[in-house]
């Protein structure tokens, strides 16, 4: 029986990006753990599967969100359907990301072309914008009630840097910034903010069984603990942070990456 610390049950978390991946675990997790949960995507394709799994499974209401959450009116719609569907939200995990491979001006020698205007204005907006603009949403409701807990997924990328993955490595940087600067700010009112880096975890939905074993062989080659992780592994982070038993931590980005960022 875990300590009452980490008790979430019927706390409300609010998760973007949830369709698969990291916020699939996260939303698994955190379902199983007691908390109702509303996870987000762009499209209903992967986001309605996962909700009605993981209410299947937890036992807990588990609703989908579709919106675009990296515009103001995606992000209204959303928190609104949020609020509409459980009167508050106790946790928001800003954990939309994505990243384009490539340089930001062409290399001599190479054959990959530069990222476009609009592949770094979506890098921006899917890593960072989203979760400045979902937390300024969610932001008042919290504040009127002095509690709450926003979650930032950033990347071990925010402490490394990554060859062609610049703008991505900006943006997550960028993220673990923001993560401080509201906390500061956020913090005479009860709110804390923190941030997971995660590593690498990918996801078969995703990827692919091939793409799993890649990551698998890159991972014992690169990583210290000489494997990926399992997407779940992040959600227990996640109940940590979205717990009373994290209660004296704000504005830190805590590495989950198997050594990489070392």
């Amino acid at each position: 029986m875990p300590p009452d610390a980490f008790d979430v049950t019927d706390k409300v978390v609010f998760i973007t990006g949830a369709g698969r991946g990291i916020g699939k675990g996260i939303a698994q997790v955190l379902a199983e753990a007691g908390a109702d949960v509303a996870v987000n995507a762009l499209t209903p394709r992967h986001v309605e599967s996962v909700a009605a799994e993981t209410a299947g499974a937890s036992g807990r209401r588990v609703v989908p969100v579709i919106a675009d959450v990296t515009k103001n009116d995606g992000v209204e719609q959303a928190v609104g359907a949020v609020m509409d569907a459980f009167g508050r939200i106790d946790v928001l995990i800003n954990n939309l990301g994505d990243a384009i491979r490539k340089p930001l001006v062409a290399l001599p020698g190479k054959e990959t072309s530069a990222l476009t205007d609009e592949e770094l204005d979506l890098v921006m907006d899917v890593n960072l914008t989203e979760a400045i603009l979902c937390t300024r949403a969610v932001g008042p409701h919290m504040l009127a009630r002095r509690s709450g807990k926003v979650i930032n997924i950033s990347s071990w990328t925010a402490r490394q840097g990554g060859g062609d993955m610049v703008v991505y490595s900006i943006a997550k940087t960028g993220l673990a910034g923001f993560t401080r600067a509201q906390a500061l700010e956020w913090a005479p009112y009860g709110v804390h903010v923190n941030s997971i880096a995660p590593g690498i975890f990918p996801d078969p939905v995703t990827v692919g069984d091939d793409g799993v074993q890649q990551a698998r062989d890159m991972a014992a080659r690169s990583v210290p603990l000489a494997r990926p992780g399992e997407l779940r592994e992040v959600g227990y982070l996640a109940l940590y942070l979205a717990s009373a038993a994290s209660n004296y931590m704000t504005g830190q980005t805590i590495f989950l990456d198997g050594g990489m960022s070392l």
